[in-house]
């Protein structure tokens, strides 16, 4: 069983597409090589597979380099399932996992949310859709402060806050203020919730 997250940057076309698409890319060659592991389509829309427990917490790393621009957001639909034939090229490849997440992405454009989630099990889809809902009223509304803090606590979890403090150059109690009002704490426990519901798959 593998994860497929298929996306869409909201607003691209407001935004300086060679900062986003750059950084979008950087991050995306983090966790395997293009076009096997990942694609970018379509001028906005992008593609990737990765293991089921780190499904959440790639999905808040997206979310966070994308809100850490100024008007951009970021759609993503998570399909969980299996791959029964993989290509050299991502958006060749077919199986549940993808058939998921591609309808799911045509169903966010038009229901207004942001992220989601398909598996094969309603019951664990309509657990965590719910959480997905409330805790993207967080995710966002996240300003580009937050989200750049957020995002340097995803992608190097060792980082201190006296780290922070020195990158972001503001003080260690205004990065615990941040990471307080990012609920810093709730995210790291749903990600622990996120990765035992899919386990029961």
């Amino acid at each position: 069983m593998i994860a497929v997250i298929t996306g869409d940057i909201i607003n691209s076309q407001h935004a300086d597409t060679e900062v986003w698409i750059t950084r979008l890319k950087n991050l995306l060659e983090n966790w395997g090589s293009s076009p096997l592991a990942w694609e970018i389509y379509r001028g906005d829309e992008f593609q990737f597979k990765c293991n089921i427990d780190e499904v959440f917490w790639r999905f808040l790393a997206i979310k966070s380099l994308i809100r850490s621009q100024e008007n951009l957001d970021v759609r993503i639909a998570i399909g969980i399932g299996e791959e029964n034939f993989s290509s050299e090229k991502i958006t060749e490849s077919n199986g549940t996992a993808y058939v998921y997440s591609g309808r799911l992405l045509n169903d966010l454009k038009s229901d207004g949310h942001t992220v989601s989630i398909k598996t094969s099990n309603e019951a664990v889809d309509r657990d965590l859709n719910i959480l997905l809902k409330w805790s993207s009223k967080d995710f966002d509304s996240w300003t580009v402060a937050t989200a750049e803090i957020i995002h340097e606590m995803i992608m190097n979890r060792d980082i201190t806050q006296e780290d922070l403090a020195k990158k972001f150059a503001i003080s260690q109690s205004s990065v615990s203020q941040r990471l307080k009002r990012a609920n810093y704490d709730l995210i790291v426990e749903t990600n622990q919730y996120f990765k035992k519901k899919i386990s029961e798959l």
